[in-house]
C-alpha cells in the first residue's frame, strides 16, 4: 500500500507531525511526505490513501489547501482520506476536536471534502524563529488568550504526541 501525506505549514511543526505519522505508518505502507506547495504535479492515482495536515496562521489555513482540495475533490472523495489541523488554539484541551475547533469547523463549511478521519493537534511556539512582526503579533495573541508570552524561550511545544499516535493508529485501519 502507498500513502500520500501532504502538509502545509510555516514553522516546521506541521511537517514534524506529518513525519512522525509517516514513521508510524511505514510499518504497514510506503509513505510519501510532501509539502503541499510542491504537490501540484502529484498523481493521486498512485496512492491508496491520502492524509493532509495543515497549520493555521493568523486564523486561516493556507489558500493552497483549498486549491488542492477543490482540484482533487473527486479523487479525495473516492478514496480513504484523513485530515489534521495544527493550531495554537488547540493547546487548550477543549479546542482539540474537529467539533470544538473553530478553524476546522469553518474549513469544513467551505469545502465539499469529508475525510473519514479528522484530528486537531496543538502546535508549537518558537518566538526566536519568528520575524519581529510575527513575534509581536503572536505575543499579543498569546497575552489575550492566556498563552506563553516569554519571547526568550527557545520553543514551547504544545503538541500532544499521544494524540498523534492515536490518530496514526486510526489511519492504519482506515483502508
Amino acid at each position: 500500500m502507498k500513502i500520500l501525506l501532504l502538509y502545509s505549514g510555516k514553522n516546521g511543526q506541521t511537517r514534524a507531525i506529518a513525519s512522525y505519522i509517516a514513521n508510524i505508518l511505514q510499518s504497514v505502507a510506503v509513505c510519501d511526505v510532501i509539502d503541499l506547495l510542491d504537490a501540484g504535479s502529484v498523481d493521486l492515482k498512485q496512492y491508496q490513501q491520502v492524509i493532509i495536515g495543515a497549520a493555521v496562521h493568523y486564523g486561516h489555513f493556507n489558500v493552497n489547501l483549498f486549491r488542492f482540495v477543490n482540484q482533487h475533490i473527486e479523487q479525495l472523495s473516492n478514496m480513504p482520506s484523513a485530515f489534521f489541523a495544527v493550531n495554537l488554539t488547540a493547546r487548550k484541551p477543549e479546542k482539540r476536536s474537529p467539533q470544538t475547533n473553530s478553524y476546522v469547523r469553518k474549513f469544513f463549511l467551505h469545502t465539499p471534502w469529508k475525510p473519514q478521519v479528522c484530528a486537531v493537534f496543538a502546535g508549537a511556539l518558537c518566538y526566536p524563529c519568528y520575524g519581529w512582526f510575527d513575534r509581536v503579533m503572536i505575543q499579543l495573541i498569546m497575552r489575550m488568550t492566556g498563552g506563553e508570552t516569554d519571547t526568550t524561550k527557545k520553543k514551547v511545544e504544545y503538541t500532544d504526541w499521544h494524540q498523534v499516535d492515536d490518530f496514526a493508529k486510526n489511519l492504519m485501519i482506515l483502508q
